[in-house]
């Protein structure tokens, strides 16, 4: 059984998908549709930047997810008929989720990129309403970084579960400054992410409500791959439920501890990172450390090399 995983903001890097883009038609088409929907240069920002302009909220959410869209596309058509019965689950990281929900066949190609473009909008605007932001704690305890919230002079709330090892606080400033400090007082590592806003929080609540409204009027069908939502941390098999909790998606925590333990209860031994750098691969390790599995990456020629081998074997196992 395979899983594909999406990564979201934080994986980007100039030159992402230039090698895609260069060796597969379909994956050209991918990025042409994606500047002519959104109006965004997603060739330029991706392949030559520059970095700062790339990682404004609204112009990144598209560029991201069009990379792992494309990357999807290559995917799929190396290993050919039998595809569908290959995966058995999607899963994505925060913004990573609209890749899995297009995988999945939740959502048209076109309202991925629409929807995404959207998102990236309204995190953006929301970013110059409130002085906030995110920290990643690497290696505390989650009870000891629960006490620390506890103590903050502000809002600020753990956002994502990473893994055991990192988990992510969103807030408003300074209180999160002062809880990352307290953080590195006891040990922990700290490190500021360059994002505009608190994401996956309370902050982001008037976006959410003008995200939900413009979500109103798109079509979420039943997946043909299930689904496990990052929100509910389970296999969605109903586009009416998923919508639901993409509503709900940009002001709740991300539970990718508990989707990735989830996905592995059913008896997935094999992931597939589908989209830029190895950030979801380096947490994976973290949660099934000392357990039987296999992560792949898919973003260059040369992994696609890796899982040609490797996904054709799959295929003699799984499709018999």
């Amino acid at each position: 059984m395979v899983a594909l995983v999406f990564p979201g903001q934080g994986s980007q890097y100039i030159g992402m998908g230039k090698e895609f883009y260069e060796y597969s038609e379909k994956a050209r088409r991918i990025f042409a549709l994606s500047e002519e929907i959104t109006g965004i240069p997603v060739r330029k920002l991706s392949f030559e930047g520059p970095l700062e302009e790339l990682t404004l909220t609204e112009n990144l959410q598209v560029a991201i997810t069009t990379v792992n869209l494309a990357s999807f596309e290559v995917l799929k058509e190396t290993v050919g008929e039998g595809f569908q019965n290959l995966v058995s689950y999607t899963a994505g990281h925060s913004l990573g989720e609209f890749s899995a929900l297009y995988a999945s066949g939740v959502l048209s190609l076109e309202d991925t990129l629409l929807v995404v473009k959207k998102r990236g909008e309204l995190m953006g605007k929301a970013s110059t309403e409130k002085p906030s932001g995110m920290y990643a704690i690497i290696n505390l305890d989650r009870s000891i970084l629960e006490e620390l919230l506890t103590q903050a002079e502000g809002l600020v709330i753990i956002s994502n579960y990473n893994s055991p090892r990192q988990l992510v606080i969103s807030g408003e400033e300074p209180a999160l400054f002062q809880v990352a400090e307290r953080a590195k007082s006891l040990g922990a590592k700290a490190v500021k992410l360059r994002v505009s806003a608190g994401f996956h929080s309370p902050l982001m609540a008037e976006a959410e409500r003008e995200f939900a409204k413009f979500l109103e009027g798109v079509e979420f069908r039943d997946p043909v791959i299930p689904f496990v939502s990052s929100v509910s941390a389970q296999a969605e098999r109903k586009g009416a439920k998923i919508k639901e909790l993409i509503m709900r998606q940009i002001t709740s925590p991300v539970r990718w501890i508990e989707a990735v333990e989830f996905i592995y209860s059913q008896g997935v031994r094999d992931f597939v990172e589908v989209g830029p750098k190895q950030v979801l691969k380096g947490l994976i390790s973290q949660i099934l450390n000392g357990q039987l599995y296999r992560c792949y990456n898919l973003e260059t020629l040369s992994d696609l090399e890796v899982l040609k081998s490797e996904i054709f074997s799959l295929q003699k196992t799984y499709l018999q």
